[in-house]
């Protein structure tokens, strides 16, 4: 410790200079920045702006390329019940004909239009319209909707 203090005393005006200068130093540099900033404002703040809207480009790229993973859970039937029991109470509910109930039953053995055409002894716009009011009915938009809401509502085994 003594020689500690010893050091300090004796170079007490160097270690002053030192501190003085390094000030004097941190103003001069901090006036030089101040100057360029005034001088270059223009392209200090344009340069801040493309780093910005760089930054912005770059998060909106990730999250618009991000995919979107959506989890659907759908009741799958993996087994037929022994016996089938018609739901009459929906088939009342859904005022669905005998004629359409055969439509959907064909349509669920997998038969084109055409085929189920052919095998009522119909015609093919006859099948198509009663495929149009299935859907309306049961409310879906595609073959394999109706299928699976009839399944579901114990309409079809």
């Amino acid at each position: 410790m003594p020689n500690a203090v010893n050091f300090l005393v004796k170079n007490k005006s160097t270690i002053l200079y030192g501190v003085f200068l390094a000030a004097l130093l941190f103003l001069l540099k901090w006036l030089e920045l101040r100057f360029i900033i005034i001088n270059h404002a223009f392209e200090i703040y344009a340069g801040a702006i493309a780093v910005l809207f760089t930054a912005l480009g770059i998060w909106l790229a990730l999250k618009l390329s991000k995919p979107k993973t959506i989890l659907i859970e759908k009741e799958i039937f993996t087994e037929k019940p022994e016996t089938f029991v018609l739901n009459e109470k929906e088939l009342i509910k859904l005022n669905i004909s005998k004629r359409e109930l055969e439509v959907l039953q064909l349509m669920s053995e997998g038969l084109s239009n055409q085929e189920i055409a052919t095998k009522l002894f119909v015609s093919l716009n006859t099948i198509k319209t009663h495929n149009a009011r299935l859907f309306e009915k049961l409310e879906v938009k595609r073959r394999t909707q109706a299928i699976e809401t009839a399944k579901r509502l114990s309409l079809i085994p």
